[in-house]
């Protein structure tokens, strides 16, 4: 009896608490008018680099309808599916909870919220989206403040001419025009639905950005409204949101791929949610006109193709996440997870030079099996004993297996992970080949990180955010540098991805300045990358079909490449020419004054085996044409001097699938095969005598 009574008195004084909460919101909520004229939203104004505006967003208004402007229909299809008991509850559903917490105990997670048309009305207008217990009272109080404060008119009326429907639209009347290019004064009851549907989830039900999703959720919209009695069958049936036509959608650019990436992280660095906002980005519109021309131009058709370029220290100047940001706005060039192929073979080598291995260190590519798997090149022949540099450079599988097996499959994972790849990495023999997926802005930004000489680079695209009156309320700083490898590790994978673009793979991503850079090509031809950088910049490439269906003559060292080359010649040409740490080092037969067999013509010197298995290099005609009648003349649009500019080579297969003629076996005695060492000079790109040092 004494717990009932303690009861008692508790419950009467939460009630009393509770009266009294009321009675002081009531009092201070501002008037039915004053509700009709404010906004909710925050303007956004995001700049470019040089501070050309490239988008304003931000809440869209259109004109506020009075009650009875509503069309029955809008009101009756918002009332169905989010409070059928709006005109009998208090402001706040008791059975709407109940129902909820039963769900909770049924499956043990949230699924249907409980909220009333007038705690969303308190939530959208006063309060935030915290999903919090605290914000959850405040929510109910405002609610039944409401509720004693306006009719239930009135407060349907501010609902429908404030709530949010997505696109930056708030009101019946703005998402009317936005969708269906009229206004809300004479919707359908299949717009109505469509519209009515939006307030669960905008970004999921948007009829610009899924229609499909939009028509199913308009379709449990009408349901709903039968089961409530506010249509007939017959009229759901006759309904037919399918048919409904769409108002055009304005035309935007790929740059809207980049500030879908970049304003998300508004939330991370700043509070204010409310105040007029001036955006200041990374984004060079030159390199993104660029990147966009490259896209279009190299892409084959049907595939979908992203590029990401960064600076070394983590600015990204350019981001295509599709060729059409209208058809789609899926970003897969930060949002999209696919098997890299052998653009993954950076953190197998990265992790062997780690351990010790170099180079010019021999190694014999021959058949292997780890553990039951038997990778095997894709022109199914061996070379023998070669080096580690040749075998990256024409992409081995059986090397990287072996290399991967040598150090740990999980060293090769941990290696990865150090360098910011995020996506889950399995440790089986046959990682070495990519068989992970990844996203394209996480490799860039490892291969960003081998150009900063190892030094961790984090990708950021806002530099600086200003509130009104110009108050400074972000700037970015650069964050202390965090050593992932020793700078001779990453200057010893510098040197294999030059090679790999001077006489390897990845010869079509030349464009006359020093380049280095890995292919990547996964089975089936489903997956075509090119990472690499020069003068400063990263840049990769992806190209593929979104449903992963195969893509017969997709190969990373054909139009991924081609389209880096496109894009970086334009993105770096006026940058100074700048060699890297490791230069790459080419026979006597190959060096002319233009430095021709490293700046351009890519199949230029290939060196022919005679019938004793000696290599014979080439004689360089006279006329420095690479006995090529169809060379062109020196170009002196070209920046350095005596330079050509790089003739179009016929589009090399990517690493597992080399056209060109792999490294011979020579027979040498019982030892084995092993290469001639004047072929070895020629590929590699040395001279006789290396030279000295750290390569």
């Amino acid at each position: 009896m004494t717990g009932l009574k303690i009861g008692l008195g508790l419950a009467v004084v939460a009630l009393v608490a509770l009266a009294v909460a009321v009675g002081v919101t009531m009092s201070s909520l501002p008037s039915f008018d004053q509700l009709k004229t404010s906004q909710n939203g925050q303007m956004i104004r995001v700049h470019a680099q040089d501070g050309t505006v490239l988008v304003s967003l931000g809440p869209s208004y259109g004109q506020w309808l009075r009650f009875d402007q509503i069309p029955q229909v809008m009101k009756d299809a918002m009332i169905s599916v989010e409070d059928r008991r709006f005109r009998y509850h208090p402001g706040v559903d008791p059975i709407g909870i109940l129902r909820s917490v039963e769900v909770r105990a049924q499956r043990g997670h949230w699924r249907q919220g409980g909220s009333t048309i007038t705690q969303q009305l308190a939530r959208n207008v006063f309060l935030t989206n915290n999903k919090t217990w605290s914000r959850k009272l405040r929510e109910g109080v405002v609610a039944l403040a409401l509720e004693r404060r306006f009719s239930k008119d009135q407060i349907l009326e501010l609902y429908l001419n404030k709530v949010y429907f997505g696109g930056g639209s708030y009101g019946i009347d703005a998402a009317s025009r936005k969708f269906f290019g009229h206004g809300a004064d004479h919707l359908s009851l299949a717009e109505a639905a469509i519209i009515a549907g939006l307030v669960k989830a905008p970004s999921n039900y948007s009829p610009t950005a899924d229609a499909q999703a939009a028509v199913g959720r308009a379709g449990v919209v009408l349901e709903t409204m039968v089961e409530t009695g506010a249509i007939s069958h017959a009229e759901a049936a006759a309904a037919n949101p399918e048919a409904v036509r769409l108002a055009p959608e304005p035309k935007q650019n790929s740059v809207r791929y980049f500030t879908d990436w970049a304003l998300p992280q508004l939330d991370t660095l700043i509070d204010d949610q409310t105040d007029p906002l001036d955006v200041w980005t990374t984004l060079d519109l030159n390199m993104q006109r660029s990147a966009d021309r490259a896209i279009h131009a190299d892409t084959p058709a049907g595939l979908q193709g992203a590029l990401v370029a960064m600076e070394r220290d983590g600015a990204v100047r350019a981001m295509v996440g599709g060729r059409d940001y209208i058809a789609s706005i899926y970003n897969r060039a930060t949002q999209a997870q696919r098997q890299p192929g052998s653009a993954w073979k950076l953190f197998v080598y990265l992790a062997a030079i780690e351990a010790g291995h170099k180079p010019d260190e021999a190694i014999v590519d021959e058949p292997v099996t780890i553990n039951g798997w038997s990778p095997r090149n894709d022109e199914r022949t061996y070379s023998g004993q070669i080096n580690i540099r040749t075998a990256f450079a024409f992409s081995l599988n059986t090397v990287a297996a072996k290399l991967g097996q040598m150090v740990g499959f999980e060293t090769v994972a941990d290696m990865a992970r150090r360098f910011g790849i995020t996506t889950p990495i399995n440790t089986h023999p046959s990682m070495v080949l990519g068989t992970s997926d990844v996203r394209l802005i996480d490799m860039v930004r490892a291969f960003a990180e081998i150009d900063n000489q190892g030094v961790a680079v984090t990708p950021y695209a806002i530099t600086k955010v200003v509130g009104p009156d110009n108050r400074v309320l972000y700037e970015h700083a650069a964050p202390e540098p965090r050593v992932l490898v020793a700078p001779w590790v990453a200057a010893e994978m510098t040197d294999l991805l030059q090679t790999a673009v001077n006489t390897g793979t990845a010869r079509a991503a030349q464009i006359g300045r020093p380049v280095a850079g890995k292919t990547g090509t996964t089975s089936s031809n489903k997956d075509g990358w090119f990472l690499g950088f020069s003068s400063g910049l990263t840049t990769g490439i992806w190209m593929g079909r979104d449903d992963a269906r195969p893509n017969p003559g997709l190969y990373g060292g054909r139009a991924p490449a081609h389209a880096f080359a496109d894009f970086m010649r334009e993105a770096v040409a006026n940058r100074p020419v700048t060699p890297f740490q490791t230069g790459v080092t080419l026979p006597e037969w190959q060096l002319e004054p233009d430095d021709e067999a490293y700046y351009g013509a890519p199949d230029s010197g290939i060196p022919t085996l005679e019938g004793n298995g000696q290599a014979v290099m080439p004689e360089r005609p006279a006329d420095g044409t690479d006995g090529d009648p169809g060379a062109p003349l020196p170009d002196p649009s070209i920046s350095s001097p005596g330079r050509r500019a790089p003739r179009a080579a016929p589009p090399p297969a990517d690493d597992d699938d080399w056209q060109g003629p792999p490294p011979p076996p020579v027979n040498n005695g019982p030892t084995g095969a092993h290469l001639d060492e004047r072929w070895l000079d020629s590929v590699l790109g040395r001279n006789a005598a290396p030279p000295s040092g750290r390569r």
